[in-house]
């Protein structure tokens, strides 16, 4: 009877430690929402189209970011394009493994943004099944005008390691913390990428999403990234 007692703890000491594993397991991995093609040098991310105005919120924020995780994730899920389920860090290995090395992010008056240069395009449900893609400026407009976007510099900076708790060692990287993960104006330095603009253009510049060729809330969109 002892003998089989012991042999029950062994077991279900085993089966505690397999479960408790499996959590750790799944984070090492990629998310299978990012797709690398090395032969066209693109890494692929399952995105949906944004919700404009937050329940918890009671106005329409301006456009400042194109990609954040959802609400309440994403610190800048207000104010972007569209939402992604993937962590940022592991978009930038993705933008690594095809050859590039990230620069240095900018923050505030007067920084700008140092890097690669990479193209961002979003692909849309098209005719027939096939998917449409565009630049992503052409996703934006101009609030005064309805004017489109015009084309700016994407820039591959990658994000600061930031220290969440000040009494303690351990850096994560910044953009897995805020969800960000591409800026329009250098706002926040915990991001993958950003533009040439500076945050003087910041207080111009007023941007909406293009919903004449936008399809709706939660439609499943690709945001791809071009590298040269």
């Amino acid at each position: 009877m002892q003998n089989a007692n012991c042999k029950l703890r062994i077991e279900l000491g085993l089966i505690l430690l397999l479960w408790l594993a499996m959590p750790l397991a799944a984070q090492d991995k990629p998310s299978e929402a990012i797709k690398i093609d090395k032969e066209k040098k693109t890494v692929t991310l399952a995105c949906k189209i944004a919700l404009r105005k937050l329940p918890n919120l009671n106005e329409v924020y301006p456009i400042e970011v194109i990609a954040s995780l959802a609400a309440p994730k994403g610190q800048k899920a207000h104010e972007t394009v569209v939402t992604f389920d993937a962590k940022p860090s592991d978009i930038h290995k993705a933008v690594e493994s095809l050859g590039l090395k990230p620069g240095k992010p900018a923050k505030g008056e007067g920084a700008e943004a140092a890097g690669p240069e990479v193209k961002i395009f979003l692909e849309l449900p098209g005719a027939g099944g096939l998917a449409k893609r565009m630049p992503i400026e052409k996703v934006l407009v101009d609030r005064k005008t309805g004017k489109t976007m015009p084309n700016l510099k994407w820039t591959f900076t990658g994000s600061i390691s930031k220290q969440p708790d000040p009494n303690k060692p351990e850096k994560v990287y910044g953009a897995d913390a805020t969800g960000t993960l591409i800026a329009i104006f250098p706002v926040t330095d915990e991001t993958v990428f950003q533009t040439n603009l500076t945050m003087k253009d910041e207080p111009l510049i007023k941007l909406d999403t293009n919903t004449k060729v936008l399809p709706a809330v939660g439609t499943d969109v690709q945001l791809v990234i071009q590298v040269p």
